[in-house]
């Protein structure tokens, strides 16, 4: 996985490649697909939703540019395996997941591999996490017709958010950096993922 999907597709940060090394993808699927876990495309974890393939995870998380000290809001916990990796290469992590039974799926693989940097709740995601903002980082693991304000209102000044953005049948990668106020947007590639479900994204 490492050598062919990520190295070999343009995934340079050391840090990302050592945290996808040592977390044990297998975990966060069924037992039934575990022997699927490393290969190059997304897996169903139920409820509507998965966990994306290998080389989107590692980009996305490249592209939050993490550095150890951050405070870091994921929106869609999904099966926890990106908040996993995000708790080995910032300071903490706070995801939050609309769908009960994968966040209480997902806690139970957390405390497996001791990530206590982790905090989780359910709710609304596209409001982001009010009382805790600002986040240095925040990552948003839907695609969404725009990127919903409150996260950008939650999101600290130097900070950057990383999310796909477009339609219900795909999308691009943004990376949004916001800095003295002002707002700057490039796009890495186009993906394609499940629907952002809340009062800043799609209707459910």
């Amino acid at each position: 996985m490492i050598e062919e999907q990520l190295v070999a597709r343009g995934i340079t940060d050391q840090r990302v490649l050592e945290a996808m090394r040592t977390v044990p993808r297998h975990l966060f699927v069924e037992d039934a697909i575990q022997a699927h876990a490393y290969g190059d495309f997304p897996l169903p974890i139920g409820n509507g939703q998965t966990i994306s393939q290998p080389y989107i995870v590692a980009l996305m998380t490249q592209a939050m540019a993490l550095k150890g000290t951050e405070k870091v809001l994921e929106i869609g916990t999904g099966s926890g395996y990106q908040a996993a990796l995000l708790s080995r290469l910032c300071e903490r992590v706070f995801t939050v997941e609309r769908i009960d039974g994968l966040v209480g799926r997902a806690r139970k693989v957390f405390d497996r591999l001791r990530c206590h940097n982790i905090i989780s709740r359910i709710d609304d995601g596209t409001g982001g996490w009010p009382s805790e903002a600002p986040f240095d980082r925040i990552m948003v693991t839907a695609g969404g017709p725009r990127i919903p304000e409150p996260l950008l209102a939650q999101l600290a000044d130097p900070g950057r958010l990383v999310m796909p953005v477009g339609n219900q049948g795909v999308q691009e990668l943004q990376v949004v950096d916001k800095e003295n106020g002002e707002i700057t947007i490039r796009t890495l590639e186009q993906v394609r993922f499940v629907d952002l479900i809340g009062a800043h994204g799609w209707p459910n």
